[in-house]
Order: C-alpha cells, then structure tokens, then sequence
C-alpha cells in the first residue's frame, strides 16, 4: 500500500511562502499522476496543482502564477511552492498518487498538513 506523508504547513502571514513536500514510499515516477488538493472548512476537496509521469502540469485557475508543482524523482518527493499566500488559501492540504494499471486506476492519500494564512 502507497504511503504518502506531508510535511511543510504552517502558519503564514499573507504575501508570505511555504513548501510543502510529501513523501512517498515508493517511486513517485512510477506513479501516473501525483497532485496537491485541499479542503477548507466546509468546502469540497479541490485540485490545486498536478504533476504527471511525463512532467506535465496543472493549476487550479486560483494558484496560477502562484504555486508550482515539482518532483524528485531520487527523493521519492513531490513538492508544492506556494508564494504570496493569501488567507483564502488557508485549507487542509493533501497529497494524492494515482497508478493506473490494467485493473484499473488507484488513488492514495496522505493525513494532509494545515495551512493557515493570516491576514
């Protein structure tokens, strides 16, 4: 079973910056996709940013120009940069990896990591 564990959140002023790592227990090439989502206080879970095996990106139209996505393959870590926060991005934030296999596709979670963003 895939581990994820994310490190990096925090408290933050607005305008400030945080990383977020997330490690995984396995190759994170050998995953198909891997992304950052977050959950604020309720509110549905929402896709920030996403990395595929072949590097390509995607932002939620929120973070764009904010946030970067990036990954170590020689690490097993993926990383989200996050750059002048502002306090609505204050969320739960979780890791997620998907592999895609002729079963089908699976998806693993980490216990996410709390950004809070003041103003």
């Amino acid at each position: 079973q895939v581990q994820l564990v994310e490190t990096g959140g925090g408290l933050v002023q607005a305008g400030g910056s945080l990383r977020l790592s997330c490690a995984a227990s396995e190759s994170v090439f050998s995953f198909n996709d891997m992304g950052w989502f977050r959950q604020a206080p309720g509110k549905q879970r929402e896709l920030v940013a996403s990395i595929t095996n072949g590097d390509n990106t995607d932002y939620a139209d929120s973070v764009k120009g904010r946030f970067t996505i990036s990954r170590d393959n020689a690490k097993n870590t993926v990383y989200l940069q996050m750059n002048s926060l502002k306090p609505e991005d204050t969320a739960v934030y979780y890791c997620s990896s998907v592999r895609i296999t002729a079963m089908g596709a699976s998806r693993s979670w980490g216990q996410g990591t709390q950004v809070t963003v003041s103003s």
